[in-house]
């Protein structure tokens, strides 16, 4: 077994049976489920724009290259400039470019979880520039050397109380601080960085291809301060946030917003269309957008697998999903937790390494049941094992073990060989490991079914 899977099953082991932990999740997704069910009553006709939008990415999945070709060509045409990266060391290498040639100190960065696939805030402290997020929760990872937890709420697993501690241990406040007051001190913080930043880098909701629109959602604006102020703006895209029609945001956003918060709308939605231009107050004089692959073109040679790409981060599939729920975002060893971190990782890290999230899953259906965009994650999931075993990633004992269980179902008069002494010997030292030590694994009888039945007649 592989050293990430062993630190899941350690990691998933404390965390399950950590009460003050489950406390505070069980808090924060339960005002989530409340704030949700809410949002969804602006819509007379949710299953209908599910469906919608969810042929409008895969449209877009199947036709992905045309479309970002696009994109690329109308964005240059306002200025932009778009560059390729097969990998987070190509992207970063290209953004330290971009840095180093405009001597670029400061950075200010809005939230983006396609920017902690490079881990660009370490490459680029390493390089000596200081990078410094500008979204609250991701600020409060930054400064307690933590990762984000959730893709929506990076800071899910902290409680007031303990958001408080951060700040009275970093910058002396009152211990008791209220998350006003810790706003009030942060808002003053960061706003000296926007105002000193050279350059400023984001992610990107959706790119749209027929205008060459980088499209930013947030709540906070520092967002929209982190691609205007600064003088230099570097979004960071993957390659499959891309939709083909400014008049499906209509869609999109608000679909964003209510299951990604509860919300109708998100305070901030801005439309980027390149850097400034001459009839222009404000804006970056240079905007550059990487589009980054990172893993995504083998994901997108996998059919069914592929649907997975239709993802716009919500994060709903996490709030559902009772495996999540227990053992948390950062036992899985990705930038993506949950269902949808389940399905795409190993395709975009290692099928070998990361395999057994795919296993991780009690296959509900409730991620399914609660996507947006309706991508059937449960099946997805079973894929994912389905590739384990026909590319023979799965242990030998496993292979051998299901072997024998279907010659066993296929045949009655192996089910009642041997004897049930000796069967719950064999299950015992086949299971008891991955059964695991806080269960008792169940008991053969004497008897089976087809003999009692015979008896009773």
């Amino acid at each position: 077994m592989s050293e990430v899977y062993q630190k899941f099953i350690k990691e998933s082991g404390v965390k399950s049976f950590d009460l003050q932990h489950r406390k505070t999740i069980a808090y924060n997704i339960g005002k989530y489920d409340v704030a949700v069910a809410r949002g969804k009553q602006q819509y007379k006709k949710l299953d209908l724009v599910r469906r919608q939008v969810a042929l409008k990415k895969y449209r877009v999945i199947e036709n992905l290259e045309n479309v970002l070709k696009e994109f690329e060509q109308n964005f240059i045409k306002r200025g932009g400039k778009v560059i390729w990266a097969r990998d987070a060391q190509e992207a970063n290498l290209a953004i330290f470019d971009i840095l180093n040639k405009n001597g670029v100190k400061l950075v200010v960065k809005s939230k983006s979880m396609v920017t902690e696939e490079l881990e660009i805030n370490h490459f680029l402290a390493h390089q000596g520039i200081e990078c410094v997020e500008t979204d609250l929760g991701e600020y409060i990872v930054q400064i307690s050397d933590d990762k984000p937890y959730h893709i929506v709420t990076p800071v899910m697993h902290k409680s007031a109380k303990d958001i408080a501690e951060i700040f009275h241990e970093k910058f002396g406040l009152d211990p008791e601080s209220t998350p006003t007051e810790i706003t009030k001190f942060v808002r003053k913080t960061l706003r000296e960085k926007f105002v000193n930043a050279t350059a400023g880098i984001t992610g990107a909701n959706f790119l749209v291809s027929g205008t060459g629109t980088v499209a930013l959602t947030e709540n906070e604006g520092n967002g929209v301060l982190s691609a205007s102020l600064p003088r230099i703006h570097i979004v960071v895209a993957g390659i499959e946030r891309v939709i083909e029609s400014i008049d499906d945001l209509h869609l999109f956003w608000p679909l964003l917003a209510t299951f990604g918060t509860g919300q109708n709308i998100t305070a901030y939605n801005t439309l980027i269309n390149g850097p400034r231009q001459k009839d222009e107050v404000d804006g970056p004089e240079e905007m550059y957008v990487v589009l980054l692959d990172n893993g995504r073109s083998k994901l997108l040679a996998q059919i069914p697998q592929r649907r997975a790409l239709s993802c716009i981060r919500c994060g709903a599939c996490l709030n559902g999903c009772p495996i999540y729920r227990n053992v948390g975002g950062h036992t899985y060893g990705s930038v993506y937790s949950g269902p949808i971190g389940a399905v795409i990782t190993p395709h975009l890290r290692s099928m070998m390494h990361y395999k057994h999230l795919s296993y991780a899953s009690s296959l509900c259906g409730k991620c399914t049941e609660v996507c947006p965009v309706n991508i059937d994650l449960h099946f997805q999931l079973l894929q994912n094992r389905n590739f384990s075993v026909k590319n023979k990633l799965v242990p030998r004992i496993e292979d051998w073990g299901m072997r024998v269980w279907k010659m066993a179902m296929l045949k009655p008069r192996y089910m009642t060989f041997p004897g049930a002494g000796i069967k719950n010997f064999f299950l015992k030292k086949a299971f008891k490991k991955t059964w695991g030590n806080r269960r008792d694994l169940p008991v053969i009888q004497k008897k089976t079914f087809r003999e009692m039945w015979k008896e009773s007649l």
